[in-house]
């Protein structure tokens, strides 16, 4: 999600770089580094509400566009084929609620140089030949790559690594318009090339990615150059495949995988397959349902220690976003489960629990159960002193349908997570 390469940016107060990489083995495919980051918890222990606030209509902003880009994508595939899609329009379900504006606060005027907060998983990447740098957060909930281009020349541009295409030798213009429009009205949109993308060491050439002009003033307190999307092609705003299923059909990583690790220290991403020195036992997969091109699985339910909550919903494991959502009245349900749970700041979907006793939540596919830890769960009191905690699961109508949970880092960073295009299917394994 941007809140966990997302289109849409969140307020960061820290900005996260990849380690360097050991050179790709094409037996195991190549582990990233990506350093420790922390949750919506101030240093102080309370909920970081604000912020947390500016997430979530962030996310459900991003999902507005991945929905516009779903149906682009169905009429583009109809329209090359002659024929009508038979599958009904994707509909926009409550879209005052995707309503932005310009959240302030005083976390947002903090400088850059406070590196406490950080909110995406932030990585080195190089485009061109040369290889030019850009700081880019990997998203599992989008479906592109774009960067700045040196041609933007905004305020909000002035900070960041720029693009230059005629300082590439391997850069090749395309046609068509890239453009992501934000709800406040703001826009992120430029042209649109090919050049050779390099993620430490995994190279995919004539990759298609958008050099843009215009950035939007979201983008302002964000150290992130860009966005590099690892969702399924039918979320391209481009109409192109991203970057890892370009880098798989070139033979640039050895299986058609890609893995997670998110967690209090330790975390990486994987290219290539998976890294069994982070889990043990097998990886529990399941299969993706529906063909929009998020990496969306069935058959869930959640549960208050061993008595199921809500079941038979679908979930979008999304590492483009910070939290975990589920369909308003389904997560009432889970948190009246809870002992002593309430509503807080109930039109932004917040639930408290006494803090003495943090409540077990788990999730089911049908197999394991895979439980949310205390401190991944707790996002802190809900002021200085206070006895109420506040729980990572929220109530939010996010557009994706009202049996669909969207499960970001609150509840990946608790697992070893496997993205796999090649058997169409995600899969969670036990962290060591």
């Amino acid at each position: 999600m941007f809140c966990k390469a997302s289109l849409l940016a969140l307020v960061f107060s820290t900005c996260l770089s990849v380690a360097a990489a050991n050179p790709v083995n094409q037996a195991r495919g190549i582990n990233i580094s990506l350093p420790k980051r922390r949750s919506l918890t101030n240093a102080d222990g309370t909920f970081d509400y604000e912020n947390a606030v500016i997430q979530t209509r962030r996310t459900a902003a991003k999902h507005r566009q991945n929905l516009i880009n779903i149906q682009r994508n169905r009429e583009r595939n109809a329209s090359a084929v002659g024929e009508v899609q038979a599958r009904s329009p994707v509909t926009l379900r409550h879209p005052e609620r995707f309503a932005i504006g310009k959240l302030h606060s005083t976390r947002q005027s903090e400088p850059l140089t406070d590196e406490n907060d950080d909110q995406d998983w932030l990585g080195n990447i190089e485009i061109g030949t040369p290889g030019q740098t850009f700081l880019v957060d990997f998203d599992t909930g989008s479906a592109d790559l774009w960067i700045p281009s040196s041609s933007c020349n905004s305020a909000t541009c002035s900070g960041k690594n720029k693009y230059t295409a005629s300082s590439s030798s391997t850069a090749k213009p395309q046609s068509g318009q890239f453009e992501i429009e934000y709800a406040d009205g703001s826009t992120v949109s430029g042209g649109v090339e090919t050049d050779t993308v390099n993620v430490a060491g995994v190279v995919a050439t004539n990759q298609f990615f958008s050099p843009v002009a215009t950035l939007s003033d979201e983008f302002d307190d964000s150290p992130v150059d860009g966005i590099l999307g690892m969702g399924f092609p039918a979320l391209s705003n481009l109409g192109e495949n991203p970057f890892f299923f370009t880098a798989f059909n070139q033979g640039a990583v050895p299986k058609n995988e890609f893995a997670f690790k998110l967690a209090s220290s330790g975390s990486s991403l994987h290219l290539g397959g998976t890294d069994s020195s982070l889990f043990t036992g097998s990886v529990e997969f399941h299969d993706i349902v529906g063909d929009e091109g998020f990496w969306q699985i069935g058959g869930a339910s959640v549960a208050v220690g061993s008595k199921t909550a809500v079941s038979g919903f679908q979930t979008i494991i999304d590492t483009g976003t910070t939290l975990a959502y589920g369909p308003p009245s389904a997560v009432k349900t889970l948190y009246s489960k809870i002992p002593g749970a309430k509503a807080f700041r109930e039109e932004e979907g917040f639930y408290t629990f006494p803090c003495s006793s943090v409540p077990s939540v788990s999730f089911s596919w049908g197999g394991k159960s895979w439980a949310i830890s205390s401190s991944n769960f707790n996002l802190g009191t809900v002021e200085e002193g206070s006895s109420e905690c506040v729980g990572a699961i929220s109530g939010e109508d996010l557009g994706l349908g009202n049996n669909v949970w969207l499960l970001g880092d609150s509840f990946i960073k608790n697992v070893y997570a496997v993205f796999s295009p090649g058997q169409n299917a995600v899969g969670f394994a036990e962290l060591k």
